[in-house]
């Protein structure tokens, strides 16, 4: 396997058609400008030993050297061998409320910024276990299968927000449903699910039945609360400034708030607990304590291992090209005009 390790680099290989350019407009160039001095004819008895073909060997290399320097700059490296890692861990999945009630800034920045920051701070705390993601909102949508890619995590976490599901709501005994698709019925591991919401549910007695059968299947579930109980209107925003105030058909202005009763039901039906994610560094510190309470069960990962660095062949071989262009001169070499390789007329 190829891993490239600097690859803003592979950008400057753009230089070589752009070179190639300049090269061909400059042959036109010099063809016109010796025909107004003399005929082609005149120019070869002038100057019998000028090779027609030394200068665009010469260019060639110098083509070449570019493409092998930037390579060296680029770095791939070459993993030597397909190594399997043995890991313990547990199988989480996170499913994280994206609806639009998650934009109410009842809690620093929003509520939505703030599941992101909880879950991030979580994967931070993780060692060996494997994470997956599930964003919902009116139906649940697979953001991450399970992996070990902590870094994969993060990225498809941090673009996660209230545009990406058209179907608004709470549905969170699909996100349930979803999430219970998520674990590999080979490898049994501890499996725990975290919810984290406001509580607002719009699936009613399906979430609880959702939660019946995930605890059947070895779901844990807990609940992460985020927002205020005392509520919080939900802003409409346009490029960062607030232009409205989201309401209802009555016209009367919508305020969402924290449903713990919710979650606190779901947590306790599905053998987990309610966390109060107001203190990001109490809700990790808790979470942390009750995962490594949790017996691990050893998985593969199967890896490339020892990477190694290529970039001194590349560049070893530019820098050779380029040292081997001092010697190719436009003139005729004696051997090679002996061979005629490239059947030139030698001129008596």
């Amino acid at each position: 396997m190829v891993q490239l390790d600097e690859k803003i680099y592979i950008y400057l290989l753009l230089i070589i058609p752009a070179v190639v350019v300049l090269f061909v407009l400059l042959q036109i160039w010099k063809k016109r400008t010796q025909k107004k001095f003399a005929q082609l004819p005149l120019l070869k008895r002038l100057t019998p030993d000028r090779s027609d073909y030394k200068s665009t060997l010469k260019f060639f290399v110098f083509l070449l050297g570019i493409a092998f320097l930037t390579l060296g700059l680029v770095n791939p490296k070459i993993g030597t061998k397909l190594e399997t890692v043995k890991r313990e861990g547990v199988d989480i999945v996170f499913a994280v409320d994206v609806s639009k009630s998650m934009l109410a800034e009842d809690i620093a920045p929003n509520r939505l910024e703030k599941s992101k920051r909880l879950v991030s701070e979580i994967i931070n705390q993780l060692a060996s276990d494997r994470i997956g993601i599930i964003a919902y909102a009116g139906q649940a949508y697979p953001q991450l299968p399970i992996t070990t890619d902590y870094g994969a995590a993060k990225m498809f976490l941090q673009s996660m927000n209230t545009d990406m599901l058209t179907s608004q709501g709470t549905a969170i005994d699909q996100a349930i449903e979803l999430a219970t698709t998520y674990f590999d019925d080979q490898d049994q591991t501890n499996r725990v699910l975290f919810i984290i919401s406001d509580g607002e549910d719009h699936s009613e007695g399906a979430t609880l039945d959702a939660v019946e059968f995930a605890v059947e299947e070895g779901i844990r579930i807990f609940t992460i609360g985020v927002g205020k109980s005392k509520g919080a209107p939900i802003p409409i925003k346009r490029k960062g400034v607030v232009e409205s105030l989201k309401k209802d058909a009555q016209g009367e202005v919508v305020i969402t708030k924290l449903n713990t009763d919710t979650l606190e039901e779901i947590a306790d039906e599905g053998n987990g607990e309610y966390i109060d994610g107001s203190d990001t560094e109490k809700a990790v510190e808790f979470i942390k304590e009750q995962l490594s309470q949790m017996d691990k069960k050893e998985f593969e990962a199967k890896q490339f291992a020892a990477y190694k660095d290529q970039f001194q062949w590349f560049l070893g071989a530019g820098l050779l090209l380029y040292f081997l262009d001092i010697f190719l001169l436009d003139r005729k070499t004696k051997w090679l005009k002996k061979l005629n390789l490239f059947n030139e007329k030698i001129e008596q």
